[in-house]
């Protein structure tokens, strides 16, 4: 009896969209199913009926075809059929629209996101949807010409300076709403991870706001989805979910290198503020005149 069910199923899974990442993609592609099964349903409809007619219409010699000028009943009620699908196809996906718009809260076991809440930041803007209870992770996808590049809550500075960010690879928390700002530096890009939802174009100039929330540890992958010029191919995107444990230590040791970093060039800074002349573009080039 299972034997029999799969072929449908394995049918549908060809023709949509990966998902299983996040609960907004599941439910994406529980409403594109819905929809390919009415059109494939009207399709074999269509098409039968069209056979039936060559076959059963077919011209014969010595006959003459009927004339038909109209059929109203017909014409009413393919009508009227059209419209009751249409309908029901609106009322539908206006049911599901809740759920793929509005993020859900943060699971028990998600990340508690104190670090940034201690340090002052939002860790969600007032801009995006957020969850009921108002907390999400909020990470800032900016889109470059041929890189995506993730800055997260916890900035030292007020100005936003110091904040921890990653390239290519995104890492998250697992059980926690995410949330995304989308934005460009230079040309039109488009952030897409199928597994976790739609995708949404990186415009200069403009935001884009969408989120996830990832129920187990995996690796989901994506590409830039807008050709955004000859490197375009290689802008790929990777979202790496973690154990919240897991994230936490993830992103204290991106902040500890950037302090270690920004020390670094610090002192370089005021080792060059103290010499002059020819000393000076040896100290920073490593070459003697």
């Amino acid at each position: 009896m299972r034997a029999l069910g799969r072929p449908l199923p394995s049918l549908l899974a060809f023709f949509t969209p990966r998902s299983g990442g996040s609960s907004q993609a599941n439910e994406i592609v529980s409403l594109y199913k819905v929809e390919l099964v009415i059109a494939l349903i009207i399709f074999v409809a269509v098409e039968g009926a069209l056979a039936y007619a060559l076959v059963k219409f077919r011209k014969r010699k010595g006959t003459v075809p009927a004339q038909i000028r109209g059929n109203t009943r017909l014409e009413i009620g393919w009508t009227g059929a059209a419209a009751v699908i249409l309908v029901g196809l609106a009322v539908f996906t206006f049911v599901k629209l809740s759920a793929i718009e509005n993020p859900p809260n943060s699971g028990p076991g998600g990340a508690t996101l104190a670090d940034a809440e201690e340090a002052g930041v939002e860790v969600a803007s007032t801009s995006p949807k957020l969850p009921p209870n108002g907390k999400a992770l909020n990470i800032t996808v900016i889109g470059r010409q041929y890189i995506w590049q993730y800055v997260y809550p916890g900035a030292n500075e007020p100005d936003g300076l110091g904040a921890p960010y990653s390239y290519e690879e995104m890492v998250v928390p697992t059980k926690t709403t995410v949330s995304l700002n989308i934005v460009s530096d230079d040309v039109v890009h488009s952030w897409w991870i199928p597994e976790l939802g739609g995708k949404f174009e990186a415009v200069p100039g403009y935001h884009a706001y969408t989120w996830f929330k990832i129920e187990k540890p995996g690796v989901f992958r994506g590409q830039c989805a807008f050709l955004c010029g000859r490197g375009h191919a290689r802008m790929i995107a990777t979202v790496r979910a973690l154990a919240p444990a897991q994230f936490e230590e993830w992103l204290a040791h991106q902040k500890q290198m950037i302090q270690e970093s920004n020390e670094a060039a610090k002192a370089s800074r005021e080792k060059l503020g103290t010499q002059e002349g020819a000393s000076a573009v040896e100290a920073a080039t490593g070459e003697s005149t």
